[in-house]
């Protein structure tokens, strides 16, 4: 099944907008009432749609990963008022289309692969969701927001009531000036005892969300902000050491794990390589820094891409950085980032020797 899976993906990959703007097509009209769920802008939806479906292909076989990952979906999903019914029409619609485009590939048994497969993923989301005894989503107020740089703000909310997320995790976030445009982010402190929760938002080029979030955002306006998903963490009773890769406001999670560790005396030893462009976009490091100055187990490694000359700094792109050092294969690893870098950072570990069951990344990092 997953050998079939995997080999018709490759086929319709390519295609991959088509595929998505006839998913959505047959979607609405198998479903009416799911149009409202969406903008009116759809182009971002296909995009994350097919994302996702990497995802799932990439962790087909690695059930330990994915069902987590699914149920964390199926929880998620509630903020759209998803229903039984509704899970059905999405998965004609899906092999629907991966059937109109695979052409010769799709054969009975690879429509009864993705069948089967379909069917696992939602009754793992479906039983999620009605498992979950919490909101669907936590109205929040904005009561600070804070430019760091022109296309760089910090956002504070004040949940109606405490958010249960870990930290390292991410939420989806939906703001009054883009209506249905849910984008996620991920909180930048641990949870506080007063449930506030900080946010580190750049302006994405062409993100309507982002760079009206960084504009226009209010203090008094009101968010919600949906179920915590994600894999990054750092178990302390496993006593694993930990190597960190966050490149621009990837580091926000990051740096919500080292705000909870932080509160502890000992800790696993952290590696964190932070990177960006231009030491401009290393906006979080004094504050990094001055958390290693207290914590010995910390050790923050900046990283440039250009500005050679510029001194305490390592040089060149992430994925080349951090390679420079050796595997890690004694490390439990977590980046973020953009798509490009995680792609590449990931790559470049596995070839340096990395176990792949080391490393973790979240798939949902673009505006």
């Amino acid at each position: 099944m997953v050998r079939m899976i995997r080999e018709s993906f490759a086929v319709v990959e390519p295609c991959a907008d088509e595929v998505a703007k006839f998913f959505y097509g047959m979607l609405f009209s198998l479903a009416p009432t799911t149009r409202d769920m969406f903008p009116v802008n759809m182009e971002v939806q296909r995009s994350r749609l097919l994302r996702a479906l990497v995802h799932v292909v990439q962790m087909v076989d690695r059930p330990d990963d994915l069902i987590p990952f699914l149920r964390q979906l199926g929880r998620d999903h509630r903020k759209f008022g998803v229903v039984a019914s509704h899970y059905e029409a999405v998965g004609t619609a899906l092999l629907a289309a991966i059937k109109k485009f695979a052409g010769k590939a799709w054969t009975p048994q690879v429509e009864r692969a993705w069948a089967e497969a379909y069917t696992i993923m939602a009754r793992s989301m479906q039983e999620a969701a009605a498992a979950d005894e919490g909101p669907a989503f936590w109205p929040a107020t904005v009561v600070e927001h804070k430019r760091l740089s022109w296309g760089l703000a910090m956002v504070r909310v004040q949940p109606d009531y405490p958010v249960p997320y870990q930290p390292g995790q991410y939420v989806s976030v939906e703001t009054p000036q883009r209506p249905r445009l849910w984008r996620y982010f991920s909180p930048a402190n641990a949870p506080r005892e007063d449930g506030t929760i900080e946010f580190h938002i750049r302006a994405v080029n062409s993100g309507w969300v982002s760079r009206s979030i960084v504009a226009h955002t209010q203090v008094g306006d009101q968010w919600r902000i949906g179920a915590p998903m994600g894999r990054l963490a750092v178990d302390r009773e496993a006593g694993k050491d930990v190597l960190m890769v966050a490149g621009g406001t990837g580091v926000s999670p990051m740096r919500s794990i080292l705000d909870n560790l932080a509160q502890w005396g000992e800790n696993p030893r952290v590696h964190l390589f932070v990177g960006g462009r231009t030491r401009e976009d290393l906006y979080d490091l004094e504050n990094l820094q001055r958390i290693a100055q207290s914590n010995p187990w910390l050790t923050v490694v900046p990283v440039v891409e250009s500005e050679p000359g510029l001194q305490g700094y390592e040089h060149g792109s992430l994925a080349d950085v951090v390679t420079r050092y050796g595997s890690w294969s004694d490390r439990e690893v977590l980046v973020c980032g953009s798509p490009a870098m995680i792609r590449a950072t990931v790559s470049r570990m596995l070839v340096a020797g990395t176990p792949l069951d080391h490393i973790r990344y979240d798939p949902f990092t673009l505006d």
